[in-house]
C-alpha cells in the first residue's frame, strides 16, 4: 500500500485520458450545459446539440429563433467555453 495515496479526481481524469474518452463526456456536459444556461425556452425548441472538434452544431426547430441566436454566436461560445472550463469551441453553427 502507497503511502501518498492518489486523489480521486486525478486518478478519473487519467482514466478518462488513457481510454479517450474525453470528446464524448464534453458532448455530454454540453447538452447539459445548453439546457441549462439557455433556459427551458430554448431548449424546447433544440432538437439536437452536438460538438465536433471544435465546432458546436445546435439543430433548431425554429428558423425565427435560429435567426435570433445567429447574432450572439460569439457570447454563445464565450459563455459554453465558461462553463465548462476550457476554451473547446470555435465555432457555432445553428442549422
Amino acid at each position: 500500500m502507497s503511502k501518498d495515496p492518489e486523489n480521486i479526481s486525478a486518478v478519473l481524469k487519467e482514466f478518462i485520458k488513457g481510454n479517450k474518452l474525453e470528446q464524448g463526456i464534453d458532448n455530454v456536459r454540453i447538452k447539459e450545459l445548453w439546457t441549462e444556461h439557455m433556459g427551458n425556452g430554448v431548449a424546447s425548441y433544440t432538437q439536437n446539440v452536438q460538438l465536433s472538434n471544435s465546432t458546436l452544431f445546435i439543430s433548431l426547430s425554429s428558423a425565427v429563433l435560429r435567426e435570433e441566436l445567429s447574432y450572439g454566436k460569439s457570447k454563445i461560445i464565450t459563455m459554453m467555453n465558461d462553463a465548462l472550463g476550457k476554451e473547446l469551441i470555435t465555432k457555432v453553427v445553428l442549422r
